[in-house]
């Protein structure tokens, strides 16, 4: 079933609030996702400091930052909130990734760019937002999902949000009945893998067009076109928020605009505690229509 929330902040002083705000909206999904949770956060300064790439990680061992220290030859910070670690530093995200990837082969990278940083785990939503002190985060732009597992292990790993491009991320309600034959087409391409999920894929086919040169309207198109099953889908990137749904609109979505904000939920619920939500003008997407706010 899973749930999705996403708030895109137009107003600079709700910036402060973000990460209180996604907790509640996160809150209101637990009963559409139990298994595990996770968030995207865009431009909290304690994550992504101002000129640091930021990168999260699942299954670090060791010394990492030291290690990276003397591979890099500059100051890494490390923010260890289990299973997720964030690694930031003043190089460029790729760098920084790929070093990762060489000096601990075992990691996963789960989020990488200047902007973003992602936190997974499993178990209850709340209790992880608690955990990765979200209520007191801050920032421009936050996606947040709880998930309710049919195709793939309850895993850290395998939770939403997945962002395997820089500064993307996507969540996902719903399944993709063919993507099993869209990922060997992807890694015919060279593309690699992190998970069985289906959600992966998708996400890996956005990341392939965008970094081909297409914007995220027209990637989301070809996602349309390509993919089969039953989905909502929300992709953000460090300028952009957007909705789409499958051509029956099978999976629910609801979006509130106001001057402040553009909200995003799987139900109404999630976002009837916004500030201001009495005046907003709230709609439900159309089917197979791509939605994308700019900042």
């Amino acid at each position: 079933m899973c749930g999705i929330v996403g708030l895109h902040l137009r107003d600079a002083s709700l910036q402060p609030r973000l990460g209180s705000l996604l907790t509640g909206m996160l809150g209101q999904m637990v009963d559409r996702g139990p298994d595990s949770a996770g968030v995207a956060l865009y431009g909290d300064p304690t994550f992504s400091p101002t000129g640091h790439a930021a990168v999260s990680l699942l299954g670090t061992v060791g010394d990492l930052a030291g290690t990276l220290e003397t591979a890099l030859g500059v100051r890494v910070g490390l923010i260890d909130l289990p299973p997720t670690t964030i690694v930031h530093a003043p190089v460029a995200a790729a760098v920084l990734a790929d070093t990762i990837r060489a000096v601990d082969p075992g990691a996963t990278v789960i989020g990488f760019g200047d902007d973003v940083t992602v936190l997974k785990g499993m178990g209850d939503p709340v209790a992880l937002a608690e955990s990765f002190g979200l209520p007191a985060a801050s920032g421009w732009q936050g996606v947040g999902h709880t998930r309710m597992a049919t195709e793939s292990a309850v895993t850290a790993a395998g939770s939403h949000p997945f962002a395997v491009g820089p500064d993307q991320c996507l969540v996902h309600n719903g399944s993709f009945s063919n993507h099993l034959s869209v990922k060997r087409e992807l890694e015919a391409e060279g593309v690699r893998f992190d998970s069985e999920n289906d959600t992966e894929v998708g996400a890996r086919f956005v990341a392939k067009h965008l970094a081909d040169g297409a914007d995220l309207e027209k990637a989301l198109r070809l996602l349309g076109e390509r993919f089969d099953g039953f989905y909502t889908l929300l992709v953000s990137t460090s300028d952009s928020f957007a909705v789409v749904r499958d051509p029956i609109a099978c999976k629910p979505a609801i979006v509130a605009e106001t001057d402040a904000y553009v909200a995003m939920a799987s139900e109404f619920r999630a976002l009837a505690g916004l500030p201001g939500i009495a005046d907003a003008h709230i709609f439900e997407p159309e089917p197979d229509e791509v939605y994308v706010w700019h900042r």
